[in-house]
């Protein structure tokens, strides 16, 4: 298992273009990924699920990956959060 800690610095939060492109992301992996915030998980290969968790900006999310391909999953995750949230 794999995870990261990352801080949405988005102004609107985690909304539904930036759930989709989570969602677009981590469908490229078999692995499972799992969002937390707040006592909160949604499978991060579904975009409802993500909204749900009502993240805004300045929130601090957890990233959770475990599978056959987490370590290629964390790295291209990784990359998108930092480059795209």
């Amino acid at each position: 298992m794999r995870s990261f800690m990352y801080t949405i610095k988005a102004p609107v939060g985690l909304h539904a273009r930036h759930a989709g492109l989570i969602v677009k992301q981590a469908r490229e992996f078999a692995s499972d990924i799992t969002v937390r915030f707040a006592g909160k998980e949604a499978d991060a290969k579904r975009v409802m699920a993500l909204m749900t968790l009502g993240v805004h900006q300045g929130d601090a999310i957890a990233v959770t990956i475990e599978g056959e391909d987490e370590d290629l999953a964390l790295s291209k995750l990784k990359s998108f959060f930092f480059a795209h949230m």
